[in-house]
């Protein structure tokens, strides 16, 4: 077994190039977790309240 051994400077670089995947993961769990939440948020249909 061989250890890639980096630097700081090279280890954030890496965050940042995946920091979207991660960020945009969370959220989906977020609200598949909370689905109720979430359509409590959702604004209302278009057409009703005449």
């Amino acid at each position: 077994m061989s250890k890639e051994i980096i630097d700081r400077k090279e280890a954030l670089k890496k965050m940042k190039i995946y920091s979207k995947y991660f960020a945009l993961t969370a959220l989906g769990t977020y609200i598949m977790l909370h689905p109720k939440k979430s359509q409590a948020s959702s604004p209302e249909a278009p057409g009703t309240g005449f």
